[in-house]
């Protein structure tokens, strides 16, 4: 047996495709567009992953309401520097909402509140601020 990929269902495609790509470093696979169908399918994956895929489903014209995606659980991603990384997507107006207080763990979420665990590749980094000591927000 072979992983492929993960769906996730997308309100934005271009909100989403703009975290994942410019925020997070995946890169477009590739992508298939179903007029009769009305929608788009959009395959993302990491460059040191690229068989482990997210496809994103943007079903054009919809008011489906997808709830929280508190039901899915989480992506998880491994970065080389949790604070760049973290420092990167807030400078892009993304919230933290588990800050990296330990030098491995953060979570954010994505335009369409799936819920992204970030972790440190190798050592935990030396705590450090303003990550440190910023509080938890929301919800992850």
């Amino acid at each position: 047996m072979r992983y492929l990929h993960t769906m996730i269902r997308v309100r934005d495609l271009d909100a989403t495709l703009r975290f994942f790509c410019e925020g997070l470093g995946l890169r477009e696979t590739r992508r298939m567009e179903n007029a009769a169908g009305k929608f788009t399918l959009v395959f993302l994956a990491a460059d040191e992953t690229p068989d482990a895929e997210i496809e994103l489903t943007y079903n054009w014209g919809s008011d489906e309401d997808y709830g929280s995606a508190r039901n899915f659980g989480h992506l998880a991603f491994r970065v080389d520097d949790i604070y760049a990384t973290c420092a990167h997507l807030v400078a892009m107006g993304v919230t933290i909402n588990r800050p990296p207080r330990d030098g491995h763990m953060a979570f954010v979420r994505s335009p369409d509140l799936i819920s992204i665990e970030l972790l440190q590749k190798g050592a935990h980094l030396a705590p450090m601020e303003p990550w440190a000591s910023m509080p938890n927000s929301g919800v992850w």
